[in-house]
């Protein structure tokens, strides 16, 4: 007997249990769905939500692997210290050490990533006896990406649980949610476990251990995995080049360092289509605007280097692109086509304003770094609230253009 023959009598047999959706789910992974339309019009498309996901997950695993090397490389810079010059090509960087290292400590966090959201999702359909739907395919690729290296799994694993319960399920499952699913995990870990998600010694991988093996006593040389960003909200100077950060030979979560990729993977979603260009445009000219107003003030002599905000109002404001998670999140986060605006011109002012309030909380909250996550959760909040104004600001418009005709 074959394999579709024997495919067939499964689906025969779960047919009207608990099971069918599970099944259904698992099936149209690898098999396109039986299931066609016999009466009526409708559209033809070679486009569906599974082919959707695919084409945001397949920009991402060249960040993941990106993310595989800088972690050992972080590493090994920090205990064996690296001074040479690297370019994209660089050998010192693209070492099988160094893929090693950072594939042992990835790949766990993307197994509970998918293992623990996808068993709540099946769970969901189960329960409900609706359809597996395929939206934590992404979700599940985008948040081992979005956390430090040494991310605890059992932390992981309540974040996760949170996240898309909470975040997702609680209001109807895929294409209901109001907030990002993926930074809604995020924020329950900043927000549940700061010291693990901040600070100078969760962004490179086994610094957490040396400090507590130099605590009992050992002696060894501290590992210090700094971001930039932490750096510069501590007053401290940018010791990375720009094309270090551009290319992404910086300590930081798993997959937002390289600019580079970042920027490739926006140019294939803009390319097939699946992300918004006005909301990439938008959110990059927001995040500009607001670095070149802090630039300007420092110019003006309003803020002195006595300042705590000194360091970061006077970061060169097309940096602000290059470091940290702004890049990333704006590539695959504020794009999120669920949670986002979803009139035109209402998606110029939901992006301008994520990348005006992430550069604003970078500088104006020193204890957190970092205004990308923040930013796009609260305009996920007021996208509606945009839509709706743009809406009746359109309703307005075209009923004065009726009364003008009338008259």
């Amino acid at each position: 007997m074959g394999l579709k023959e024997n495919l067939h009598n499964i689906s025969e047999k779960v047919k009207g249990t608990k099971l069918q959706t599970t099944f259904g789910a698992i099936h149209t992974l690898f098999y396109t769905p039986k299931e066609t339309t016999h009466s009526g019009g409708h559209i033809r498309a070679v486009d569906d939500l599974k082919r959707t996901m695919t084409m945001v997950v397949l920009p991402l695993i060249p960040l993941l692997i990106f993310g595989m090397f800088n972690a050992g490389f972080q590493y090994n810079s920090a205990v064996n210290g690296f001074s040479e010059n690297l370019s994209f090509f660089s050998t010192g960087f693209w070492n099988f050490d160094n893929f090693w290292i950072g594939f042992l400590k990835v790949m766990p966090l993307v197994l509970v990533s998918y293992v623990v959201g996808l068993g709540i999702e099946i769970v969901f359909a189960t329960i409900n006896n609706h359809e597996v739907e395929e939206g934590y395919f992404v979700t599940g690729m985008l948040v081992p990406l979005i956390v430090p290296i040494d991310t605890p799994l059992w932390m992981l694993t309540v974040a996760v649980i949170f996240g898309v319960i909470i975040g997702k399920e609680i209001f109807g499952g895929t294409g209901m949610n109001i907030l990002n699913p993926a930074l809604t995990i995020r924020a329950f870990l900043f927000f549940a476990y700061p010291t693990w998600m901040s600070g100078d010694k969760v962004w490179v991988t086994g610094a957490v251990e040396r400090v507590n093996e130099i605590a009992a006593g050992a002696n060894l040389d501290a590992i210090s995995g700094e971001t930039i960003l932490g750096g510069l909200a501590q007053g401290k100077q940018l010791i990375y080049s720009t094309w270090d950060m551009f290319y992404g030979f910086i300590p930081g979560s798993v997959g937002e360092t390289s600019t580079l990729l970042i920027l490739l993977g926006g140019l294939y979603l803009l390319y097939t289509k699946v992300a918004s260009w006005r909301i990439m445009l938008s959110s990059v000219i927001g995040a500009l605007v607001m670095g070149l107003i802090f630039n300007g003030v420092v110019n003006a002599g309003w803020i002195t280097e006595s300042s705590k905000f000194y360091s970061l109002m006077s970061t060169e404001f097309w940096h602000h692109l290059l470091i940290g998670g702004l890049a990333f999140g704006i590539v695959f986060m504020a794009t999120d086509p669920v949670t986002g605006s979803q009139t035109n011109k209402g998606k110029w002012y939901y992006g301008f304003f994520i990348g005006f309030i992430s550069v604003m909380i970078r500088v104006f909250n020193p204890a957190y770094p970092e205004g990308v996550m923040l930013a796009i959760l609260l305009m996920n909040v007021f996208a509606p609230t945009i839509d709706h104004y743009v809406v009746q600001g359109n309703v307005k418009r075209r009923l004065k253009r009726l009364k003008a005709k009338t008259v």
